[in-house]
């Protein structure tokens, strides 16, 4: 199932924030704002590399408070800026 992004408007503070984070994480250059929700990101952007999912997930975790599990975790959330945002806004919403 691919994450659904198109409810995610890129003014949207936590998509601002998830985008921020991979933006400094990955190190990538140029104007943050040229990223929106729909914009790829696995296999589209050389810096996420295996590596560069493991300082991703790190800085997502740091950032939001928030502990990822192993099993949680699936290529197709980091198919492009939005579907992290989708993943990320799902943990952030878990009670407890």
């Amino acid at each position: 199932m691919t994450p659904n992004t198109s409810a995610i408007p890129a003014r949207d503070p936590l998509f601002v924030s998830v985008r921020d984070v991979i933006v400094q994480t990955l190190d990538l250059v140029g104007p943050k704002q040229r990223f929106t929700p729909e914009s790829g990101l696995f296999g589209e952007i050389p810096e996420l590399d295996s590596m560069g999912v493991v300082l991703l997930l790190t800085a997502l975790e740091d950032r939001f408070d928030i502990q990822l599990s192993d099993d949680e975790i699936d290529a197709e959330w980091f198919e492009t800026f939005g579907s992290v945002a989708t993943f990320i806004r799902e943990r952030v919403d878990q009670p407890g």
